[in-house]
């Protein structure tokens, strides 16, 4: 599988560190991608703002994926598994999955009041799915594992105001 994908941060770095990826996010600890460059331009600028960067960047990949060679998940939609996965890694942290690869539908700033909800358990999965029925999603591609990684190459950077 071919695709390009794009990071959306505050910091300069030539090469992908895993080491430096932040636990409690939707799917764990991981490089988080998006397929969609706005997405990232989005990104990079709520990151400038929150740290007081002086920058914005954009940086751009073009992944190949053997798909018969990696563990991947695909959530095809908001689901309940979805949603658990959220629910776990953010209350657990760390990786509370064994893939490689995982995509799927971002848990933004249209979603993240519901989702937070469900994570609290102020909700149930089916009053989470029936609030977020109509949200507008984005989709993430993150990586997990250094092997996953040499999936991913670099094609440029650019900055973002």
């Amino acid at each position: 599988m071919k695709m390009m994908v794009y990071h959306g941060t505050d910091c300069l770095f030539d090469q992908i560190d895993l080491s430096k990826s932040i636990g409690r996010r939707d799917f764990g600890k991981g490089f988080y991608t998006t397929t969609i460059s706005s997405q990232a331009e989005n990104w990079a600028r709520s990151k400038k703002l929150r740290n007081q960067s002086e920058f914005a960047y954009v940086y751009v990949y073009e992944v190949d994926i053997p798909e018969d060679s990696f563990a991947i998940k695909r959530f095809e939609g908001l689901t309940v598994e979805w949603l658990n996965m959220i629910r776990d890694n953010r209350k657990l942290g760390g990786i509370q999955h064994n893939f490689d690869i995982m995509m799927g539908p971002v848990a933004n700033d249209n979603t993240m009041l519901t989702v937070t909800r469900y994570v609290q358990g102020t909700y149930t999965a089916e009053e989470a799915l029936s609030r977020l029925a109509y949200a507008k999603v984005n989709d993430q591609v993150t990586f997990h594992t250094e092997r996953a990684l040499e999936c991913v190459r670099f094609i440029r950077r650019y900055t973002v105001e």
